[in-house]
């Protein structure tokens, strides 16, 4: 690093200085002063250590600052919030340059002004390895919050959009050379990789789900059947999932052949892709379902039911049963 830190905080106040909503102190004192409006605030921090969530090798510092927001946001949208502003705290080795640390911020401030987030603070340290920890400050209508406890028996589970594009991209990035650079060659390969680089917050989405009566919410980052058997334990209930009404992403099954996986498995236990999980009265899923399509373009699935009991059941296209196992992503497996 060429920088001290001093310089280097200097570096990056003038990179993300403006203007910005329910700020009364930004960037550059002891701690920012925040308009806390007339909701309840929503807060999530996350971490994003390297050799554990990625590898500088396969991601671009732009990515990695834009993923290490909207990780977070993401969390916001979960509970139908609306995101407001953001603190992020960089742990830096010491191969890491300032060129990579002032794109890596960069990054940041294209999620934040995609998601009108403002980053008022943060802190910056050295270490052995590299690490980004994001903190996000939401609001949400007093009561509205969507919690991952209110699932009840007989709710309609729903997903936006599609799964398992982001783990099919972890793996052409694990593949070999031959393999890698095929998928690169295809646009199902470059999707994958997109989907993995450049996740998407499905903040209105959420917002949506919230006033259309959703009673839980998860967003999917650690894979289908983990994150909904969270829903479930925090609920007291089970689920039964129609494994054939699951919405795999295009791309992925485009690509299982050439990266040998099994694009069902990978939706259902992959993670990273940031899609809302809710659960709804089935009577309101269907109108969900149109305001998401009409508003934002994106499909809503029903996918399965919450039923009574515990742990998770799928149901294949020829009406037989068999327990889904809560795989996905775990730090410390």
């Amino acid at each position: 690093m060429d920088l001290t830190e001093d310089e280097l905080v200097a570096a990056i106040t003038r990179l993300l200085t403006g203007e910005a909503r329910d700020v009364v102190v930004g960037l550059g004192d002891d701690a920012a002063v925040l308009a806390a409006g007339t909701g309840q605030l929503v807060v999530t921090t996350d971490m994003l250590v390297e050799g554990v969530h990625f590898e500088r090798s396969s991601i671009s510092p732009r990515d990695l600052g834009a993923k290490s927001v909207t990780v977070n946001v993401s969390d916001i949208a979960a509970m139908g919030g609306s995101p407001r502003s953001a603190l992020v705290s960089i742990a830096l080795s010491p191969d890491v340059d300032t060129a990579w640390v002032i794109e890596l911020y960069g990054g940041m401030r294209d999620a934040c002004a995609e998601y009108a987030l403002a980053l008022v603070g943060g802190d910056t340290n050295r270490g052995d390895i590299l690490i980004v920890a994001v903190t996000v400050i939401g609001q949400v209508a007093p009561g509205r919050a969507v919690p991952r406890s209110g699932a009840r028996p007989g709710d309609a589970i729903a997903v936006t959009d599609s799964l398992g594009a982001a783990a099919g991209g972890l793996r052409v990035s694990q593949a070999s050379a031959a393999v890698r650079q095929a998928a690169l060659s295809k646009p199902w390969g470059r999707a994958l990789l997109g989907a993995l680089a450049r996740p998407f917050a499905r903040v209105g989405e959420g917002q949506t789900l919230a006033r259309s009566g959703a009673r839980a919410m998860i967003d999917l980052s650690d894979g289908l059947a983990k994150d909904l058997a969270r829903v479930c334990l925090a609920s007291g209930v089970g689920a039964r999932v129609e494994l054939n009404a699951v919405p795999v992403a295009q791309a992925l099954r485009d690509g299982a052949e050439t990266l040998d996986v099994d694009a069902l498995g990978l939706a259902l236990s992959g993670g990273e892709d940031y899609e809302l999980l809710a659960t709804l009265d089935p009577d309101d899923a269907d109108a969900a379902a149109r305001a998401l399509r009409e508003r934002f373009g994106v499909t809503l699935t029903t996918i399965g039911t919450i039923i009574e009991g515990d742990g998770l059941v799928g149901v294949d296209a020829d009406g037989s049963e068999k327990p889904i196992e809560p795989e996905g992503w775990d730090h410390f497996a």
